[in-house]
């Protein structure tokens, strides 16, 4: 019965979900950096993001049991690395 109750989160998924992350967070700083959505100059500047949305396609538990590990962190449904 405690097998049933306890559904751990298969590892496969979680480091799926943390590629997913860490890719949709390279997209908000790599937009964020460049000058199109700006200035017609660039500045050069480095992208302030360092907290994102985690991604929906993979429900919030997959999410709690990142930050459980010590991966993520998390802050008003934000996520950011645990660097």
């Amino acid at each position: 019965m405690d097998e049933e109750m306890q559904d751990p989160i298969d590892k496969a998924v979680l480091k799926r979900a943390m590629k997913a992350f860490r890719k949709r967070l390279k997209t908000f700083r790599l937009d964020d950096e460049s000058g199109l959505n700006q200035s017609a100059f660039s500045s050069g500047k480095v992208s302030g993001i360092v907290a994102i949305k985690a991604p929906d396609y993979f429900p919030k538990e997959v999410w709690d049991e990142l930050v459980k590990q010590g991966r993520l962190l998390e802050s008003d449904s934000m996520y950011e690395l645990n660097d």
